[in-house]
């Protein structure tokens, strides 16, 4: 799927000729503009509770790295902002640039970030994250952009950590982390329904983007660059520019938690 498909050659445009789904009314990622977006008091505060002892590991799957999380039962959770229910952390992974101008999947009035956080939720009402997935209300996802200037000392137990899964399908353990340390201070989100970034670019998603960065530093950025797409054995392909560019609105809403 993604592997055959990938990002070292720009083949994004091509992944509807396997994925029909691509020419879809609600794909992500968008091109957020503020000015556009409705303020929407109805929007509930946004809840995210995380357990650090439900970290599990931390894999490369050949065009992004996650972090992955048991999810078997509810002590970490996402609850309010747009959506209705409990939903519960599976993963959080990340996309990025072959620099440091670009590298986010959404951009905010046409500007685009060195990196972008995705934390995955998926909905309690289903029996688990693969049927969450196929539903339109199956799947909440957090986006958090990453911004150069000083350093994260909260990111770089991630980083130290990818050495170790370098090129793809390499993974390890990965525990006792809190991806709330991620977060920024303010939670004010833009929210709209939208899909997956990556094939098969089901329309589940409903997208959470928090207004404020947090920091990354140069050196932290050059750490992402280093892993690879490829697996060992293979000529080495650095992954980087793992990104899908905005889809069109077809009219969908884009709505605020803030003023």
């Amino acid at each position: 799927t993604v592997d055959k498909l990938g990002y070292p050659n720009k083949r994004p445009e091509k992944w509807a000729e396997s994925f029909p789904v691509a020419n879809g009314p609600r794909q992500s990622p968008i091109d957020i503009v503020p000015t556009q977006a409705q303020h929407d008091p109805s929007l509930k505060q946004l809840k995210l509770k995380y357990d650090p002892a439900t970290t599990k590991g931390i894999l490369n799957n050949g065009h992004s790295f996650q972090v992955d999380f048991t999810d078997d039962d509810s002590s970490s959770t996402l609850v309010g902002g747009p959506v209705i229910g409990i939903y519960r952390l599976r993963q959080f992974h990340f996309h990025w640039g072959s620099s440091d101008d670009k590298g986010s999947e959404h951009t905010i009035a046409g500007t685009r970030f060195p990196c972008e956080l995705h934390l995955v939720h998926w909905n309690t009402k289903y029996p688990n994250f693969g049927e969450a997935t196929s539903k339109p209300d199956g799947l909440a996802v957090v986006g958090v952009f990453l911004k150069i200037g000083s350093a994260n000392p909260r990111l770089q137990k991630v980083l130290d950590a990818l050495d170790d899964i370098r090129s793809k399908g390499r993974q390890t353990t990965f525990s006792n982390f809190d991806p709330k340390t991620l977060l920024p201070a303010t939670l004010d989100f833009w929210t709209y329904e939208g899909s997956l970034t990556t094939p098969p670019l089901l329309e589940s998603v409903t997208w959470i983007v928090l207004k404020d960065p947090v920091s990354v530093s140069p050196a932290q950025m050059a750490k992402f660059r280093s892993l690879l797409f490829t697996s060992e054995g293979e000529a080495p392909s650095c992954m980087v520019d793992n990104f899908r560019p905005p889809q069109p609105l077809k009219g969908r809403k884009v709505r605020a938690s803030f003023k």
